[in-house]
């Protein structure tokens, strides 16, 4: 069985990965295209979600808030759509950081559930990756981590798991086993 992959996927592929070229993951070796690629996989392969819009979002998702990328790059290469819930999944650095975290948190939750899956995703990747960082890494990190988790689930899972039931099991899951290393 082939599985065909959708154009604009891949070229959300290309795009991210050249904006995030010289940068890495926490553990410092990373390349940091993993952690949008792992976010796509998890939307599609783990979550069942199809949508090419929404998948390229996925593996765009962190390109204006961590890239020189803007808005207007993102509705040239993928429309309106893809940047309209890329946006929504960018922080203002602008802000002081508490203003900043909460401010960006009630976007998300203002937003449709698309941006929401995309943000349980991309949670349930961190969590994932704090394993490859070293141990004191993790314990300053795990806890902040999990309290992004259950916050998540506690303002937008209710809404989410009726269309997307294995984004909030996997994201249970994933908060169990982070639970028991702390």
């Amino acid at each position: 069985m082939t599985v065909a992959v959708p154009h604009l996927v891949l070229r959300a592929l290309s795009f991210a990965a050249r904006h995030h070229q010289h940068q890495k993951r926490k553990d410092g070796q990373t390349p940091y295209i993993a952690h949008p690629a792992r976010v796509m996989t998890l939307v599609s392969a783990v979550f069942g979600e199809t949508d090419p819009e929404i998948l390229a979002a996925a593996v765009l998702h962190d390109t204006i808030e961590d890239t020189n990328a803007d808005c207007d790059d993102i509705i040239r290469e993928f429309g309106e759509r893809v940047a309209t819930m890329v946006v929504a999944l960018t922080k203002d650095k602008r802000l002081a950081e508490t203003e900043r975290e909460e401010r960006y948190f009630a976007q998300v939750v203002a937003s449709v559930p698309e941006v929401k899956l995309l943000k349980i995703a991309d949670i349930l990747d961190n969590l994932i990756d704090i394993e490859t960082m070293r141990i004191e890494k993790q314990r300053s990190s795990l806890p902040r981590q999990i309290a992004k988790a259950r916050d998540a689930l506690a303002e937008f899972g209710a809404e989410i798991a009726p269309r997307w039931p294995r984004a909030i099991e996997a994201l249970r899951e994933q908060i169990a086993i982070a639970e028991s290393a702390v």
